[in-house]
């Protein structure tokens, strides 16, 4: 009893009796298409009678009904919508094969060919039936089926008959145009005749029209599902048609109806292999030595598919599986490529026992693997002995093995025995040179034989000029020989490098303008002093990497793939066509690619929709329409910076601190901001505080010597919140500051003012800010709270005594004479902590000239033309370079011009005009 007999016992009779009324409409609905068939019974024995109901549902399961009851017409299939009329044909396959099993049911439900135990009847009816059987004659144990017996046949209406062979006729004599609609009436006559199909599908063949005759094609294959050579020349069609999907439906079908034909399978497996789909390609070709287990080549595909798929793991899995069932007899090809899966994977030792299990003399290819999984194990010894089948006289013929071991030796940092095994190559026809000299190079750069090293990389370098990494392995070694020059000229690009790069045709940048070559031939520069070339070298890599990683850390919008990106995902959808018999084949592509199509698919539907909206919305409205694409514009892709890490690695962030000043030093200042700039936005959270403080302090120096540095403002203004008691820093700071309008720092200057009364700085510059305004009653406020925290400095007395002298000159002050006498005791104080310096007399004298004490002024003015003033160099901020001193001639601290000049106007005033031109011609005259 098979599990579908097993499940109809369990339906209850409700199920039955809604099932029957199903059934009586869906054969309601199929008396037009059987009128046509005339159906002859013959009795040809019980024994046709016993055949299984297994083999009838498998035929029906296979067939297709088409009908032309209505309006559905099966020609529509090929013109229209035909996939959803596909749907309906299996649908109704489903359908009369669930009828057919419902009506096998009798009154009690009970299948009728189901024979009844004796508990299955109540007492009452269990006694009918013994009388029954004992006093009448004994009934056939065999329950009639229902249907067409097996010899049964259907007979063909001659009229159908007559029209189908002079359509055939006519085909023949190539008269295309008479036949097609002829076959065509009969489709609606006789729709599940396969024949016309056929036919009409040679007609359009004939024709050229591909497309078409794959159509009736398939409809001739559906109606005749074991027809084995139509499916295949179906496939075969839609390959060259490039419908694949379709191809690969048409290849299961077939491979259904011959499961046998392992020429089909093989031919399925490749083809998946050419269209990219090497999962299911690797399932096919395990099926294929699941049912034929010596076919070891499909074995082996499916493994080295497996693999290349990432599921190496199922690869040893299946390959282990056949070495368990043939220990005795394993192929050595499997061996070999099982040895291969395990040692990639670190298995070794695993690989190792496979390997000496398999055979008792090894091939030396797997003596060789056996040697390397003892290497890998620490057993160098016992390698060396399984090496020893390389010799020199067969290192020709095996110098891809000689090769394996010495990688393998120099993977385990076995330098010198892999350098023995690269020197058995050196005369060898069958080796790459270059990469042979790279690896004997590298071997002796590690063995510290500088020498030889050098002599190998160069010779590696005439092969592999491109070689990145040779460059800077040979770079390194000539430093470690004191040879800049020459290690510079391997760094730097050839004398016809322009010309190179407009000859060659390929897309790879020029090895010369990599990131590595020139951050290592910026350090080389570096080293020498180089400082002009050292910023010439570096500083674009590092400006474009900074450049890159602003743009694309910012917060990208929502992505919008463009319609070229997304018409390319859709073509994965593409393969059913309009005019295609059924275009719902699922399409042969992995469930990612069918998710992003699908996804694409409904963003091309709404951006149509959208588009016609505005179309519709422009025309309306009597606008001329002009469709825009510029929202098509393809995104910004990602760009690799030339420098990746430079933000994270600590020699790089040193190596911009010495960018920065070395952009300073040549006077390249907005450079120099911008570099301080980006990398304090960009590395604020890797950055260590003492970098930050570092190019912070040279963000304000910048600022310190360029105009409009708001920029370097922001620096300076960083450092005085760090230093708030620092007088170098708001010198710094106020030096910036006098460059901007005042009016942008009166919010941090409040702040700091507040959070900082006992700021001497802040004092002074907010007192400074408000002598500027005039309005010296605030500003001298803030001087004298100055001078109570420090009133023993000069600067101080001077700020509060010249602020008071200030005031004493307004019209509102009633102590006018007060206020005089106390600015000049401060200027006094000052004169006395400067030990009667020459400033601090013109000073006072300045004083008494301003008050209008002409007389006393006079006095002090003459005291300053007597005393003889040295020069004192500038204050500098700790990171201001000699450079600001260089344009100061001697003499620039001495005010004796200033006081001459002031003195001359008191003695012209005071009519004496020969003393005043007298001393414009002393101490002011150009000389």
């Amino acid at each position: 009893m098979d599990a579908k007999e097993t499940s109809d016992d369990e339906m209850n009779m409700d199920d039955l009796h809604g099932n029957q009324k199903e059934t009586d409409e869906l054969a309601s609905a199929t008396e037009g298409t059987d009128r046509y068939i005339e159906n002859q019974t013959d009795d040809d024995g019980s024994a046709e009678e016993e055949e299984s109901d297994d083999e009838e549902e498998d035929d029906t399961e296979e067939t297709y009904s088409l009908t032309s009851e209505g309006e559905i017409n099966p020609l529509a299939l090929t013109e229209f919508d035909p996939y959803q009329h596909s749907e309906h044909m299996e649908y109704e396959a489903l359908a009369d094969k669930k009828r057919k099993a419902i009506l096998d049911y009798d009154d009690e439900g009970m299948p009728l060919g189901k024979k009844l135990r004796l508990e299955d009847y109540a007492p009452a009816e269990l006694d009918e039936l013994m009388a029954e059987l004992t006093g009448r004659k004994r009934k056939s144990k065999k329950i009639k089926k229902r249907g067409r017996r097996k010899g049964s046949k259907k007979k063909m209406n001659p009229e159908i008959t007559r029209k189908l062979g002079d359509a055939t006729q006519k085909f023949a004599h190539g008269r295309y145009e008479e036949a097609i609609p002829l076959l065509k009436q009969i489709i609606r006559l006789v729709p599940n005749l396969p024949e016309p199909y056929h036919t009409l599908g040679l007609i359009y063949k004939a024709m050229g029209d591909k497309k078409n005759a794959l159509n009736y094609y398939d409809l001739a294959a559906r109606l005749t599902p074991k027809d084995v050579s139509l499916w295949k020349l179906c496939s075969t069609w839609a390959m060259e048609l490039r419908f694949f999907g379709q191809a690969c439906y048409y290849l299961d079908k077939a491979i259904k109806a011959d499961p046998e034909d392992t020429d089909l399978r093989h031919f399925r497996a490749s083809f998946l292999v050419d269209l990219g789909l090497h999962q299911k390609a690797a399932e096919s070709y395990h099926q294929i030595w699941q049912l034929h287990p010596k076919n070891l080549e499909a074995l082996k595909k499916a493994a080295r598919l497996y693999q290349k798929c990432g599921q190496l793991e199922r690869s040893i899995n299946i390959l282990e599986g056949y070495m368990k069932k043939n220990s005795n007899d394993s192929d050595v090809d499997v061996v070999r490529l099982l040895a291969s899966f395990l040692m990639s994977e670190s298995a070794h030792e695993k690989a190792l026992q496979y390997i000496q299990d398999a055979f008792k003399e090894l091939p030396v290819d797997l003596l060789v693997k056996a040697g390397i999984c003892h290497v890998h194990l620490g057993n160098l010894e016992t390698a060396e002995e399984f090496f020893g089948v390389l010799t020199r006289k067969n290192v020709n013929d095996c110098s891809d093995l000689v090769v394996e071991v010495a990688d393998s030796l120099m993977s385990v940092k076995n330098h010198e025995s892999a350098l023995k095994y690269y020197l058995m190559l050196e005369g060898s026809t069958g080796s790459k040179k270059g990469l042979l000299n790279l690896n004997i190079g590298r071997c002796y750069q590690f063995l510290s034989a500088r020498t030889q090293a050098i002599h190998y990389l160069y010779k590696a370098l005439e092969e592999l000029e491109d070689d990145i990494d040779a460059r800077l392995d040979l770079a390194s070694l000539l430093l470690e020989e004191d040879k800049e020059d020459e290690a510079i000229s391997v760094l730097s690009p050839p004398s016809d490098s322009e010309l190179r790069v407009g000859l060659t045709s390929d897309t790879r940048k020029p090895w010369w303008t990599e990131g590595k070559i020139k951050l290592k031939l910026s350090y080389i520069y570096k080293s020498k002093g180089s400082t002009k070339v050292f910023v010439e070298t570096i500083f674009p890599l590092v400006r474009e990497t900074l450049y890159l990683e602003t743009i694309q850390r910012k917060a990208r919008p929502k992505k919008r793939l463009p319609k070229s990106v997304l018409y390319k995902r859709l073509q994965v959808l593409d393969e059913y066509q309009s005019d295609n018999v059924f275009h719902g084949f699922r399409p042969i592509a992995s469930s990612s690619d069918l998710s992003k199509a699908a996804r694409a698919k409904k963003v091309l539907q709404k951006k149509e929709t959208k588009r016609q909206e505005k179309r519709a919305a422009a025309l309306a409205a009597g606008i001329e329409w002009q469709s825009d694409e510029s929202d098509d514009d393809e995104s910004p892709t990602y760009r690799e910076p030339p420098l990746p890490n430079i933000l994270k690695d600590d020699d790089q962030l040193t190596l911009i601190v010495d960018l920065c000043k070395g952009l300073v030093s040549v006077k390249k200042y907005w450079e120099a901001l911008e570099i301080v700039t980006s990398s304090l936005k960009l590395a604020q959270n890797t950055l260590s505080t003492e970098k930050q403080e570092e190019l912070r302090a040279l963000g304000a120096q910048i600022a310190y010597n360029i105009d409009g540095p708001t920029n370097g403002w922001d620096c300076a203004r960083y450092i005085v919140t760090q230093n708030p008691y620092s007088f170098a820093a708001w010198n710094c700071y106020y030096k910036i500051m006098l460059r901007s309008r005042l009016d942008k720092h009166k919010k941090f200057l409040q702040e700091k003012f507040v959070k900082h009364e006992d700021c001497i700085p802040v004092l002074l510059i907010k007192g400074h800010q408000f002598t500027m305004l005039s309005q010296h009653q605030a500003a001298a406020s803030c001087y004298l709270k100055a001078y109570k925290l420090m009133p023993e400095n000069a600067l101080v007395n001077l700020c509060v005594g010249t602020a008071l002298i200030n005031l004493s000159l307004g019209l509102r002050l009633h102590n006018k004479h007060q206020c005089v006498l106390q600015g000049l005791a401060f200027l006094y104080n000052n004169l006395r902590l400067s030990e009667n310096s020459q400033e601090a007399l013109y000073n006072l004298a300045r004083a008494y000239h301003h008050v209008g004490l002409v007389s006393v002024a006079a006095t002090y003015y003459e005291k300053v033309l007597a005393v003889h003033q040295k020069d004192h160099p500038i204050p500098k901020l700790p990171n201001d370079g000699p450079e600001i001193t260089d344009d100061l001639k001697p003499g620039y601290c001495d005010l004796k011009r200033e006081a001459a000049y002031n003195l001359h106007l008191i003695y012209k005033n005071s009519g004496s005009v020969d003393l005043a031109r007298q001393l414009l011609k002393d101490h002011c005259s150009i000389k």
